[in-house]
């Protein structure tokens, strides 16, 4: 089967194919949406990996928004919004999370659930074992597309389809190194009736994360940091990013996406509780020139509940 999307020229100057979007989850035995992309994943780690959940050691609360490829009609928008904290002192963390992820006439809803246990390896290291369960509501407006020829599998939208999953994850951490390994949804999911000529499966996406603080002087920390992500049918994406914390407050740094984009970012301390994340992408690929792509675009608000002062004395740049 195949599906050729077009849309309208957008004020006589831009031609804008949605097919490169959908073509993954309509082609027969495709494979559905992938996990949603961050740029600033080092201050959302909770999305990618349950075992951070509680991990900061107070409650913490983070809302992002991405919107990919700007001035392309239909590119993929991302909002998420996370809680977690520990629970007791029994080495528990747990945490809620929801993403929305819409490309084109779809969109994509994640409510996960994420459970914590963390044990003590020395005097700072810390091990933490995550399990995350979650529910995908997909919807498809097959109704919006201008197709090429009229296909009898597209014909009906898809509403609050329901599928759940599960995952997990591995995290450990000092107070100057992290590392960690995480599938976050395990399970392949068919968002498709088996009787469907169109069927579309979600793959597990595996990812690898690790970081480390250096202290160039009392004033100034910098921290390299790398996500690793592979899922099958995919190329293998690396993020490699480098931050410079100035005065606990300012944060100034850059990103490269191996083979797809340069990203900016700067951070701002607002106060003990609040920080404000921006990040900007360039694409290094042929879209990147597109007259119509004026690149990516982050913004990341988090809030940290401390239960005491003595929190705030040296406070995690992760």
């Amino acid at each position: 089967m195949e599906l050729r999307i077009r849309n309208s020229l957008w004020k006589g100057s831009k031609i804008l194919l949605l097919g490169i979007f959908l073509s993954i989850s309509t082609i027969n035995d495709g494979y559905a949406q992938q996990d949603a992309q961050y740029t600033q994943y080092l201050y959302n780690t909770v999305s990618v990996n349950p075992a951070y959940a509680g991990s900061r050691g107070h409650l913490s609360l983070a809302g992002l928004h991405r919107s990919q490829w700007v001035g392309l009609e239909g590119a993929p928008k991302t909002q998420t919004f996370n809680i977690h904290s520990p629970i007791g002192y029994r080495g528990v963390g747990l945490g809620f999370s929801v993403v929305n992820d819409a490309i084109g006439p779809t969109d994509e809803t994640n409510f996960d659930v994420d459970f914590s246990y963390t044990i003590y390896t020395s005097l700072e290291g810390r091990l933490s074992f995550g399990l995350k369960a979650s529910a995908n509501l997909l919807d498809i407006r097959f109704s919006e597309l201008n197709q090429v020829g009229p296909d009898v599998t597209l014909q009906q939208d898809i509403q609050n389809r329901l599928s759940p999953n599960v995952g997990a994850g591995i995290y450990y951490h000092t107070q100057k190194f992290y590392a960690g390994i995480s599938v976050p949804r395990i399970l392949e999911t068919s968002h498709f009736d088996e009787s469907s000529l169109s069927t579309a499966r979600e793959q597990a996406n595996y990812y690898f994360i690790t970081g480390y603080v250096f202290d160039v002087n009392p004033f100034l920390k910098f921290k390299p940091t790398l996500l690793t992500k592979a899922v099958q049918g995919a190329p293998l994406q690396v993020d490699v990013s480098a931050n410079f914390l100035f005065n606990e407050k300012f944060v100034l740094g850059a990103a490269y996406r191996w083979n797809a984009a340069l990203s900016g970012l700067v951070g701002f301390q607002i106060s003990s509780e609040f920080f404000l994340g921006l990040a900007y992408d360039r694409e290094t690929t042929a879209l990147g020139g597109a007259i119509f792509n004026d690149g990516s675009f982050e913004v990341l608000l988090r809030y940290d509940l401390f239960k005491t002062k003595d929190n705030l004395k040296s406070p995690r740049f992760f």
